[in-house]
């Protein structure tokens, strides 16, 4: 069996024929179904948001970075340079200082840094308990039983993959969700 006809095959051996109520709303009839949780955040409204804010921030926290970068360089040079003026015992607490500077600037960026991907990741586990209640009326409109990530399906029809649907009826129930967060989420 080759192609089209072994899809086929495989398709009506699981079972998975349409029937007309499901195809009206534009949904296959099926007890499994696949989805992709990348792009149902990725291409959400709610993920777009978050991703937007997340890549202003990164890029506030990197021109942050770049001037503290440029200080300590500045910084630096000027120490190098009274080296020579200096004898060991004046210098050493100096080069010490400098040395737990940057380390303290280095902690407290690499910080920023971890804050700002913790937030993200609420950010997304956020998204998924929002969207669970569209998921679950797809599984009722469906008659399916359960979803599966799709990059977790060795082979299955495209007809089950229910990714788009998921992405309008979530859009349509929390749009970018902005409004539903609570300042404990920021």
């Amino acid at each position: 069996m080759q192609g089209p006809l072994r899809a086929l095959y495989i398709f009506l051996a699981l079972g998975l024929a349409m029937p007309a109520g499901a195809q009206q709303l534009g949904v296959p009839q099926s007890t499994i179904l696949t989805i992709s949780s990348d792009r149902l955040f990725a291409e959400s409204q709610f993920g777009q948001r978050v991703f937007r804010e997340f890549e202003a921030e990164n890029a506030l926290l990197n021109e942050e970075n770049e001037r503290i970068v440029q200080a300590l360089s500045d910084e630096e040079r000027e120490l190098t340079e009274k080296r020579a003026e200096l004898d060991a015992e004046t210098f050493r607490p100096l080069a010490e200082a400098f040395d737990e500077k940057v380390q303290s600037h280095r902690e407290s960026q690499r910080a920023k840094l971890d804050t700002l991907a913790r937030r993200s990741e609420r950010a997304r586990a956020m998204f998924i308990q929002l969207a669970e209640p569209v998921l679950i009326d797809l599984l009722r409109d469906t008659g399916a039983s359960v979803i599966l990530e799709r990059s977790n399906v060795f082979l299955s029809p495209d007809a089950l993959d229910i990714t788009d649907t998921a992405i309008s009826r979530i859009n349509a129930a929390i749009g970018d969700g902005k409004d539903l967060q609570t300042e404990g989420d920021e």
